[in-house]
């Protein structure tokens, strides 16, 4: 890379972080605390989200996207993390699930249908692979089409699904083959005005708590054979590939999380005075932030080696598996030190590291488990 193209780079990521800085100070951060309260899913906030071009960040502009790429995602997800966990979280599902799904799978048919609609959030997108009884276990889900003419009809429910009561459409991964057989299912892509298509229960959950997340319900749903992405089949493949994409996605989610508990902490120990001194003064505290400091810019660091990867069009299986695993892991533990450090404080709602500290064990579950992470990074050290 150039001088000039690193500069030039520099500059647009810089752009887009002051971008989502005065957007989240303005529309986000005064009304934050009522809608973690009220568990409250602003979708107005995702339809401006939508004005600025981040929600279809990797979308070609040909298709009503920015065109960016992965490391403005990077930076656009982080910096709106930091404002609040649960608003880069709905982002995140948008741009790389539902969105990325299409993008990465779809034909251009498919591609002009639903891509515009998406990238302006004119419509929000939903992605469905897990069930009840299936989360890391796909291969046994219970969900089925079974084809009709042109049309298949899909019986089965899904749950954990961000935006899957407000979405207007929905990546569905359902089974169309035998039990465990990976390539037994395939991915539809449906509008929530499809019949027999409905969201179901919402989750009452412990953070993330502006970000919807609730079930869909099929009932007899009829989806044409020109809603499939790819092939019978290759839904389970797919979802894979969307998922290594997708992993850079909570990785950045977690990497704002963590850069904010630690902006927080730093400025609350150099403001708070114990035994007539600023709390920064003692070593117990600053070995704390300094610990935090260096684990923010390794998961950083793994995080931005993925987004390089995903931009030259390389595998980032193992790269995105290891960065997703690292950065969720340090923002955990990142926003627990934040509440120590603030102490009684840091346990109430009148500081924000106790947000942080909710929302960040999401990300050590949500597209992947720690567990999972882990399961595909010895998986390809060991090829």
């Amino acid at each position: 890379m150039s001088v000039t193209t690193q500069t030039n780079t520099n500059e647009t990521l810089q752009m887009i972080a002051k971008m989502v800085q005065d957007f989240g100070e303005r529309a986000i951060t005064p009304y934050r605390n009522k809608w973690d309260d009220d568990q409250y899913f602003p979708i107005e906030v995702m339809k401006e989200l939508g004005n600025l071009g981040l929600m279809g960040v990797v979308v070609p502009e040909k298709y009503g996207g920015s065109g960016f790429g992965y490391q403005e995602y990077v930076t656009a997800i982080s910096e709106l993390a930091v404002i609040d966990p649960s608003i880069g979280l709905s982002m995140a599902a948008h741009n790389s699930l539902c969105t990325g799904h299409i993008l990465q799978f779809g034909n251009e048919e498919q591609k002009q249908r639903w891509l515009p609609k998406l990238a302006t959030a004119e419509w929000i997108g939903a992605w469905g692979l897990t069930e009840a009884n299936t989360g890391s276990d796909a291969g046994n889900m219970k969900t089925t089409a079974v084809q009709d003419g042109d049309y298949w009809v899909i019986n089965g429910t899904k749950n954990f699904i961000t935006h899957g009561k407000s979405g207007d459409i929905a990546v569905v991964i359902v089974r169309t083959g035998e039990v465990g057989d990976s390539h037994g299912m395939t991915a539809f892509v449906i509008e929530k005005t499809t019949e027999g298509f409905s969201g179901g229960r919402k989750e009452d959950k412990l953070g993330m708590r502006l970000s919807e997340t609730t079930e869909l319900v099929f009932d007899n749903c009829r989806v044409h054979k020109d809603n499939i992405l790819g092939k019978v089949g290759e839904g389970f493949v797919q979802s894979l590939k969307v998922l290594d994409g997708g992993r850079i996605s909570i990785a950045a989610l977690s990497l704002g999380i963590a850069k904010g508990a630690l902006r927080h902490s730093i400025i609350y120990a150099k403001e708070r005075e114990q035994f007539n001194q600023p709390i920064a003064k003692f070593q117990a505290i600053a070995f704390k932030l300094a610990e935090m400091a260096t684990d923010v810019e390794t998961a950083e660091l793994l995080t931005r080696q993925a987004a390089d990867l995903k931009n030259n069009g390389k595998s980032v299986n193992k790269e995105s598996a290891m960065a997703k695993y690292l950065a969720s892991e340090v923002c955990v533990k990142v926003a627990s030190e934040a509440v120590q450090i603030f102490g009684g404080y840091g346990y109430t709602k009148d500081f924000p590291v106790e947000k942080y500290y909710r929302d960040s064990k999401l990300c050590t579950i949500g597209e992947g488990t720690s567990e999972i992470q882990k399961l595909v990074i010895s998986r390809a050290i060991l090829k």
